[in-house]
C-alpha cells in the first residue's frame, strides 16, 4: 500500500529531545530569521521578520487529522520544521486547534529571536514544551554565529527569552549549540551560563554541530570536551550531541525511502533539499535517513561551492 503524502506534516522521527515526534511545518523552507552558519539544511534564503499566515491552519489541521487517524501516536506534536515557527502568525491559534484535538503533548522549536514581541509570547502560552536556542554569550558572536535579521538585537533576544520564560506555565527547554574554537572555549561558554542564570530555563540542552553544516568553518566539538564545557553551566543541562544506542533508528517502515535515496545518489550527487524535491519526503526526514546512511558508512559527504552534497561510498 502506497504511503499517504504529506505536506506539512512529517515523521515521526526520531528526536534525541522528544522521543518520537510529528512535525509539522509552518513556513516555506529556509524562512527565517536568522542565518545560522551551522544549520544542518544550508543558507537561509528568505531571511524575515515578517509575521504572517504562510501556511493555512486548516491545511495543517487536514493533515493532522488524517494523520493521528492513522492510529499511529507520537511522543510529540512538534512545531518546527525547515523554518522558523513563530514567523506563522497564527501559530496561537494552531496551538489551541491542535490541544482540541488531541491529548499528544505539543513542543514549539523555535530559534527565540521574536520572543520578545508579545504576541509571540501570547501565542505560545498553550503549548506543553518549548525549547528555543541561545548560541552565542554577546552580540558580536551573535552576529557571527546566528546572522541574524537586522531588526533583531541580541539584548532584545534575551529579554524575550527571559520574560517568556518567567510568564510560561509549561517548560523551557533551552538549547545551546557551541562551536569549535567559537563559543566552545570556556571564556565563552562562562558568558553564556551568565545568561542562562537570567533567562531561568527548566534545562539546558547542550549540543554542537553533528551534521553538514552551512558554512565549512563551522566545527564540532569533540564528547570529551563538551562534557568539560557542561561543568561550567548552571542548573540540569543535558548533552544531546552524544549518540548512543538509546537514540531511535529509522527501520523497516522506512527502508524503502533509503533505498530510494540511495538510487538517486547513484546517479549523481545531491543536495538534502535536492532529495526531498525528487522523491517528495520532508527535508528532515530526508536528514534523518543520510544521518544513518552515513552512520553506517553508505554515504558521504563533499561541498562544492559551499553547498553540501551526498554521494554513495564506493564500497
Amino acid at each position: 500500500m502506497k504511503a499517504v503524502s504529506y505536506k506539512y506534516i512529517y515523521g515521526p522521527v526520531p528526536s534525541r529531545r522528544l522521543g518520537r515526534s510529528l512535525g509539522i511545518d509552518l513556513v516555506p523552507f529556509k524562512t527565517c530569521t536568522y542565518d545560522c552558519v551551522y544549520c544542518q539544511l544550508g543558507r537561509t534564503t528568505a531571511k524575515t521578520v515578517e509575521r504572517k499566515e504562510y501556511v493555512s491552519v486548516d491545511a495543517i489541521l487536514s493533515e493532522l487529522e488524517e494523520k493521528l487517524a492513522t492510529g499511529e501516536t507520537p511522543d510529540y506534536i512538534s512545531l518546527a520544521g525547515s523554518g522558523e515557527p513563530t514567523l506563522n502568525a497564527c501559530i496561537g491559534e494552531l496551538i489551541e486547534r491542535i490541544k482540541s484535538l488531541t491529548d499528544v503533548p505539543l513542543a514549539v522549536l523555535t530559534n527565540g529571536s521574536l520572543l520578545w514581541v508579545k504576541e509571540v509570547q501570547d501565542a505560545l502560552m498553550a503549548a506543553d514544551l518549548v525549547l528555543p536556542s541561545l548560541d552565542a554569550g554577546d552580540e558580536h558572536l551573535f552576529q557571527y554565529v546566528n546572522r541574524p535579521h537586522e531588526e533583531i538585537s541580541f539584548e532584545n533576544m534575551i529579554k524575550g527569552l527571559a520574560e517568556f520564560t518567567k510568564r510560561f506555565s509549561g517548560e523551557v527547554w533551552l538549547e545551546v549549540l557551541l562551536l569549535g574554537g567559537v563559543t566552545g572555549i570556556p571564556s565563552e561558554v562562562k558568558k553564556i551560563a551568565s545568561l542562562i542564570e537570567r533567562i531561568g530555563p527548566a534545562r539546558v540542552q547542550l549540543n554542537t554541530v553533528s551534521r553538514p553544516p552551512a558554512e565549512e568553518y563551522a566545527l564540532t566539538i569533540p564528547p570529551e570536551q563538551m562534557i568539560a564545557l557542561k561543568a561550567l553551566i548552571p542548573g540540569e543541562v543535558d548533552i544531546i550531541s552524544e549518540k548512543g544506542d538509546e537514540e531511535p533508528h529509522i527501520t523497516a517502515p522506512h527502508a524503502e525511502d533509503e533505498e530510494n535515496i540511495l538510487a538517486l545518489l547513484n546517479r549523481r550527487p545531491c543536495t538534502a533539499e535536492d532529495i526531498a524535491k525528487s522523491l517528495g519526503i520532508h527535508i528532515t526526514e530526508v536528514i534523518k535517513h543520510l544521518e544513518g546512511l552515513s552512520a553506517s558508512g553508505r554515504v558521504t559527504t563533499t561541498s562544492v561551492n559551499k553547498r553540501v552534497f551526498y554521494v554513495p561510498t564506493s564500497k
